[in-house]
């Protein structure tokens, strides 16, 4: 049987983006590509075939992120005002910042990340394994975690680790 999960965590690795852009032009602004935003819109149907409930949606302020994130609140009817760009899901952000941002949580929410590579593979590794970068999330795979705990570090059980062609199996 599963431990309680203070939060469901919901991982989400944006699509495909356009290529990185030439020197003196800025990565954060790269878009998704037409197939990303078509992976995005396969997870965001996927979860709502499954009848995922968001209560919050965090991503990372670089635009095929927040494009991502929007795709999926659209899709789910996320409220308006349960959408933030945190700064800690940067590539370079800070995972323990992270963390602290998600204990702010009431117990059994329902949270959805949106973020970058190798970041949140270090992520989920380090919650549900105790070791950064013992998994990897494909563009447009998701995860899911139940955090059971948050202190004295952050720990939980892995309940999925999809891949895009995973998600299309499911959608159909």
């Amino acid at each position: 049987m599963a431990a309680f999960a203070f939060v469901e965590l919901y991982v989400l690795r944006h699509g495909e983006a356009g290529k990185r852009l030439q020197a003196g032009s800025k990565d954060s602004e790269r878009a998704l590509t037409v197939a990303g935003r078509e992976e995005v819109e396969l997870v965001a149907t996927t979860l709502s075939k499954l009848d995922v409930k968001l209560d919050f949606i965090a991503t990372s302020p670089l635009k095929r992120a927040s494009q991502t994130a929007e795709i999926v609140a659209k899709a789910l009817k996320v409220k308006k005002g349960t959408m933030e760009e945190w700064n800690e899901l940067k590539p370079e952000g800070k995972r323990q910042e992270l963390y602290r941002r998600l204990s702010q949580f009431k117990q059994e929410s329902s949270v959805l990340v949106v973020g970058h590579e190798p970041y949140l593979s270090a992520m989920i590794g380090e919650i549900a394994f105790g070791v950064a970068g013992s998994v990897v999330l494909k563009k447009a795979g998701l995860a899911k975690i139940g955090v059971t705990s948050l202190q004295p570090r952050i720990r939980g059980d892995l309940r999925w680790l999809l891949t895009p062609k995973h998600l299309k199996k499911i959608a159909k």
